[in-house]
């Protein structure tokens, strides 16, 4: 009888968190959200397959998911596997033609069929592309030293327009292509951003292995605006791995995205959280 009793107080209180999720729902019917993943999740299985389930959730309220992937840490396995060393220019990776190729391959390839795979075994309609699809994402070089690495300067988004009003959700590798064809390795915060900016989307969401951006005592703030970064910056609080990440925030926004949230992807359900509790889950960064 207790076991039955404390089953019922649980059954309740799901139907509690579904019922106050309403007015969240109803904020963002219709709503484009971009979301890069990257990190511990895209390494565990178990990981993946929450994070499919959430995505395809979004996608059944009504919400048009664009995911943008990284894939950092494999492209290392598959560099040391094929015996390519890297050269590096402070502190960053000269990609040269040899090593875009198995970045293509692993991005483009690899990592973006998995998640297509996870999204789709969950019952969603996932589609795997690229920046060079369609011309998504169209590059200059970042930095001639670092060969191959791009920054997009322009977004065609008319692809993720077209898949996301059939009812798919896009799957995006951070490859784009240069004006004279050439193939560009693209950091993936800076290619959801771009892409996020592009479609002028209601939320960006980088999912990443720290809870979000801290203040000078480690807690993290829940809210910021521009100049609030650009003050901690200022100050050194924001630093490190983090100040690339809150660039990407604040040219999003600039962009015309109208918030930015950082936050830990290796969270269980953290995008559910943040989209339809009062809770949240992370920084969350607009004008």
């Amino acid at each position: 009888m207790e076991k039955s009793s404390s089953m019922n107080r649980d059954w309740i209180a799901t139907a509690r968190t579904l019922s106050e999720a309403l007015p969240y729902l109803q904020r963002y019917d219709g709503a484009t959200i971009v979301i890069k993943f990257g990190g511990h999740a895209m390494s565990d299985a178990k990981a993946m397959a929450n994070f499919a389930r959430d995505i395809v959730l979004m996608r059944q309220c009504n919400i048009n998911p664009i995911v943008v992937h990284g894939g950092g840490p494999q492209i290392n396995e598959m560099l040391e596997r094929l015996s390519i060393k890297s050269e590096f220019v402070r502190g960053k990776r000269v990609t040269d033609a040899a090593t875009v190729e198995v970045v293509e391959m692993v991005l483009a390839g690899k990592i973006n069929n998995q998640i297509v795979q996870a999204i789709n075994d969950m019952g969603g309609k996932a589609v795997g592309l690229s920046g060079k699809d369609a011309k998504l994402m169209i590059c200059d070089a970042a930095n001639p030293e670092l060969g191959f690495v791009g920054d997009p300067v322009e977004i065609n988004p008319g692809v993720l327009q077209s898949l996301a009003a059939s009812g798919y959700i896009p799957v995006v590798a951070p490859i784009g292509m240069g004006r004279g064809g050439e193939t560009y390795n693209i950091n993936g915060d800076n290619a959801a951003g771009a892409i996020a900016a592009g479609m002028k989307a209601d939320r960006l969401m980088l999912l990443t292995d720290v809870s979000g951006v801290k203040d000078a005592a480690g807690d993290v703030i829940t809210q910021l605006s521009p100049d609030d970064i650009e003050r901690l910056t200022a100050e050194g609080v924001i630093a490190g791995g983090m100040i690339p990440k809150t660039e990407t925030a604040l040219a999003a926004v600039r962009g015309g995205v109208r918030a930015v949230v950082i936050m830990d992807g290796r969270r269980a359900h953290a995008l559910l959280l943040e989209l339809f509790t009062a809770h949240g889950a992370g920084s969350l960064i607009r004008a």
